[in-house]
């Protein structure tokens, strides 16, 4: 979400427990399937996979047609403003002068050249912080330690437990961390052993093959790796990929995420208990890591036409980037803070690919939804990675309201896959029948990452800027169409699944209809969303 902590949910099932202690059980671990180039963008009939069609669109649909530029907000963990693919398509606020530490706009932001950063201080940047859970058990910690149950109220005593049921789960999930990090640390010894045995750097599947195991563990390293191996890995792939990512993973959640002592939020030197408060941060719109910025940007708008990289779905668009999302939990006052600096700064699609599960203050980002709304904005969501129910569990930001009622310009998105087969449904991606309103292409899809770079990456995060990349597009060529008219393209052009796809629940593996997972039954389309967009507009 994410971030890494939504996207390395994978990484537990492969904590397993084995001959000696935990060991990470990469047997799992799976080769990438050969996907075509810019998959997301192509079409099911002609292309053979589950995009958006909007290759088609380009060529039958926006030859000659002329279109506005649209600027789409990407508030995020900071975006490569530098990037090749993407540095022509950058938001620049011409009404500021770069460099000369003055407000020439008078918007409240100095030197805001291509958006603002909302966790950052005069002197440095919130890198890590910790998940909403522990920033909440911190701060009632002192309140209900040795407190007195018996004076309390029925309300009291309500508030008492859910405090309980929080300091509960963040006690499991530092434990299951901890756990993970063990194992994972104690299958990279036994690795290194056996390697150091085997006599070579960067030991191939034969040399797996002709190695005679002493023990158990050996034997365990051995059946793993050939596995591994067997997929189209090498072992430089599993030391520095997964296995590094795993334990960076379990590192971050142990040391800053659940770790209740930890708390950066002085780097940024606001009253943060002032939710009115609105100007603060700096304008580094990089920061310390633009990985997850810079691939969703890319997904939206990297230049179709210079023939670098990759294919953004939009053409006609500026990025605009709003860093708010730390490697832990956003905080609820950036968020809102940054949806009304995208709002007021000229968005009209906002891109918002992070979520978590509990919120401090949910009524201040539902104002400044409500602000987005009415002021004809889009605003396109992640619908999390968890492969959880959403009518149950809990994914904050949301479009339902605190007080009552939805924001309408709203649009919630779960990840699908490139095969129109049972295996459509992203095995991450969370769903829900009246809750996630479509999906879009989210698995293994190439976009820009930081340093000129290029990466697959998965997740609800990578569906998400489909959907708004599609926004933008529809926006950019028909202008005057409202942001709920936008929506109502997206949703009612969707291709519609008539066929079951596998969900998994637990230890349970059901075929569902995909109408059970989301509230229009489909993967969305940008010829046929265009199409009706047409005949809207005339």
């Amino acid at each position: 979400m994410k971030f890494n902590k939504m996207m390395f949910n994978k990484l537990k099932s492969l904590a397993l427990i084995a001959l000696v202690g935990f060991i990470p059980l990469f047997s799992q671990a799976q080769s990438k399937p050969s996907l075509k180039a810019n998959w997301q963008n192509l079409d099911l009939n002609t292309d053979s996979v589950f995009g958006i069609s909007t290759e088609k669109a380009y060529q039958e649909l926006l030859k000659g047609k002329k279109a506005q530029t649209v600027i789409v907000a990407v508030i995020d963990g900071g975006v490569d403003v530098n990037h090749e693919d993407l540095k022509d398509v950058i938001y620049v606020n011409k009404k500021d002068k770069p460099g000369d530490h003055k407000d020439n706009d008078h918007n409240g932001y100095i030197d805001d050249v291509h958006g603002w950063d909302f966790i950052g201080g005069d002197s440095a940047d919130v890198h890590y912080d910790n998940l909403e859970l522990t920033r909440l058990v911190r701060e009632n910690m002192s309140k209900y330690t040795n407190a007195d149950t018996t004076k309390m109220s029925a309300s009291e005593k309500e508030a008492y437990q859910k405090f309980q049921d929080m300091k509960a789960d963040l006690e499991n999930q530092l434990a299951d961390a901890n756990n993970n990090l063990r194992g994972i640390m104690g299958f990279k010894s036994y690795l290194e052993e056996v390697v150091k045995k085997i006599g070579k750097d960067n030991p191939t599947l034969k040399d797996f093959e002709d190695f005679t195991p002493e023990g158990g563990a050996e034997t365990q390293i051995k059946k793993v790796m050939l596995n591994v191996l067997k997929n189209g890995s090498t072992y430089q792939d599993l030391v520095n990929g997964e296995l590094k990512d795993a334990i960076d993973h379990y590192e971050t959640l142990a040391k800053y995420q659940l770790n209740i002592d930890f708390d950066p939020r002085s780097i940024v030197g606001d009253n943060y208990n002032d939710d009115t408060q609105r100007f603060y941060g700096n304008n580094d719109v990089t920061g310390p890591d633009a990985l997850h910025g810079t691939h969703v940007s890319g997904i939206i708008a990297a230049e179709r036409d210079n023939n670098l990289g990759i294919k953004g779905v939009a053409n006609h668009v500026e990025i605009m980037a709003i860093r708010t999302v730390p490697n832990g939990d956003e905080r609820d006052k950036d968020v809102a803070n940054a949806i009304r600096y995208a709002v007021n700064n000229g968005a009209k699609v906002i891109n918002m690919s992070f979520g978590k599960a509990y919120a401090k203050d949910k009524k201040v980002v539902d104002d400044a939804v409500k602000y987005a709304v009415s002021k004809d904005v889009l605003l396109v969501h992640a619908a999390g990675n968890e492969n959880a129910n959403t009518e149950v569990a809990d994914n904050f930001p949301n479009r339902r309201y605190a007080d009552g009622g939805e924001a309408d310009a709203w649009i919630e998105v779960g990840a699908s896959t490139a095969t129109d087969d049972e295996n459509l449904k992203a095995s991450f991606s969370n769903y829900g029948k009246t809750t996630v309103d479509v999906f879009a292409p989210g698995e293994n899809i190439y976009s820009t990452v930081s340093g000129n770079a290029y990466k697959d990456e998965s997740g609800t995060s990578m569906a998400s800027p489909v959907v708004a990349g599609l926004a933008a597009l529809i926006r950019s060529y028909y202008p005057k169409l409202s942001a709920v008219q936008v929506k109502d393209c997206i949703l009612k052009s969707v291709v519609k699944v008539n066929h079951e796809v596998k969900l998994v629940e637990g230890k349970d593996i059901k075929e569902v209809p995909f109408s059970d997972l989301c509230i229009t039954g489909g993967v969305v389309n940008a010829y046929n969303a265009l199409k009706l967009a047409a005949s809207l507009s005339k």
